[in-house]
């Protein structure tokens, strides 16, 4: 006797593909009385009420069914058969082997130095010499990266336990990915909207220098920093109510699982379409589109003035920021034609966009971990705190300070007065 005989009702969403034979009774009782005297009703567990409306003796559940008096299956809720759903049946072995390469080999790869990376640039740029206003939006922009690469370390560690401990890898996955989905859309806004303020800052030092001076300080860094983190955090809020996590069971055997659902909100499609167009405008393409104007506005600069060497310790900072820009964009630009050109999504997608999306996901960890890299590359006084700071034996023949615009400015200003207080005066 098989389970399909007892005529049990998958009425949950129509995700199952398991068709009963007969209808469930027309009044069913409120309770069922299980061998070991449990009592089973509607408020009791997927299991119970499960073990209860399928009348089976199979071993190893435990569990015999002596008197029942009615069958709720209403109330069970059946995992989702994706191997049954039209888009589910193609693409499958492309999304396994794309989450394999980046979720088992690739994030750990990329995340591990990246956290290191982002550590050291933290501790460098909090060093007397290195607190400039620019740096202020750098350092910002290691912790919101940080907080990307934790979260897609966390997504290393639930693909191995699915991997490793199918039990434990579906709890992980199925708790954790709610979460995870609002911790990524938050860090990829912050660290869109951080790259845009530092990459303003900079136009503003090289094609407005005489404005930098009132325009450009670390306190008003560390503001927008601040802003920026607090609006983009509320924008994404939403995305934390987008999934929801469920109990199943698995019609096959019996078993309890978790699986991750869209919420009612997310159900709305109106709601849907217009969060998704605000959130895509802001999280990439007005980001994409001012970066593309500053970056080509601040190249063309620094074209026209290098050939002035007083200038040069200034143009090695413009030059590193040109690079991180660039990086950013390469890097975003995958994301952003996924989400705003097709609009597609991410878990309740198919597995070909979900194995895409396994790709443009690597990509934006790529860019949170190797920005230390170019700052080693392209700084000279970066490069030269790092090495101090590894190194305190190492005697450096010239200590340079970064300096901020204004600073720049001042000293400026400053040799004027110097030269007329020092001119030999007449008798």
């Amino acid at each position: 006797m098989t389970r399909k005989d007892f005529g049990l009702n998958p009425a949950v969403l129509g995700q199952s593909s398991w068709t009963p034979t007969s209808s469930p009774p027309s009044t069913p009782s409120p309770t069922l009385l299980l061998s070991d005297g449990a009592i089973v009703n509607a408020t009791s567990s997927p299991y119970d009420r499960f073990l209860a409306t399928t009348l089976t003796s199979e071993a190893g559940w435990g569990r015999d069914l002596l008197n029942i008096t009615s069958t709720d299956s209403s109330s069970v809720v059946w995992c989702r058969n994706e191997s049954a759903m039209p888009h589910e049946e193609t693409f499958v072995e492309f999304y396994e082997t794309a989450r394999f390469v980046t979720g088992l080999i690739l994030y750990p790869c990329i995340c591990i130095p990246g956290l290191l990376g982002n550590a050291l640039t933290l501790i460098v740029l909090w060093e007397r010499n290195m607190r400039t206003s620019t740096n202020a939006f750098l350092s910002a922009l290691a912790v919101s990266d940080s907080i990307k690469l934790i979260n897609d370390l966390l997504y290393f560690l639930s693909i191995l336990l699915l991997r490793t401990d199918d039990t434990i890898g579906n709890r992980a996955y199925g708790y954790l990915y709610p979460y995870a989905h609002f911790i990524f859309s938050m860090s990829v806004c912050v660290s869109s909207w951080l790259t845009v303020s530092v990459a303003v800052e900079r136009y503003i030092m090289v094609c407005h220098p005489t404005r930098a001076r009132h325009l450009c300080s670390r306190q008003r860094a560390v503001t927008v920093c601040v802003a920026v983190f607090v609006i983009m955090t509320t924008l994404a809020l939403p995305s934390a109510l987008r999934y929801k996590t469920v109990e199943c069971v698995v019609p096959d055997t019996g078993a309890i699982m978790l699986e991750v659902q869209l919420t009612e909100m997310w159900r709305n499609p109106t709601f849907v379409e217009a969060y998704n167009w605000a959130q895509n405008l802001l999280r990439s393409v007005i980001p994409l589109l001012v970066l593309v104007a500053l970056n080509t506005c601040i190249i063309s600069a620094v074209r026209k003035t290098r050939a002035n060497k007083k200038n040069n310790s200034r143009h090695r900072v413009t030059v590193m920021m040109i690079i991180v820009i660039l990086a950013f964009l390469v890097c975003i630009t995958p994301d952003a034609i996924m989400s705003t050109v097709f609009n597609l999504g991410y878990h309740e997608a198919s597995n070909l966009v979900k194995g895409i999306r396994e790709f443009t996901d690597t990509l934006l960890a790529f860019n949170a971990a190797t920005n230390f890299v170019i700052y080693c590359l392209f700084n000279k006084v970066f490069l030269q705190s790092f090495q101090r700071l590894c190194c305190k034996t190492t005697v450096t023949k010239k200590w340079q300070t970064e300096m901020d615009e204004s600073q720049y400015k001042r000293l400026s200003d400053a040799k004027p007065n110097f030269n007329n207080n020092c001119s030999p005066q007449r008798l």
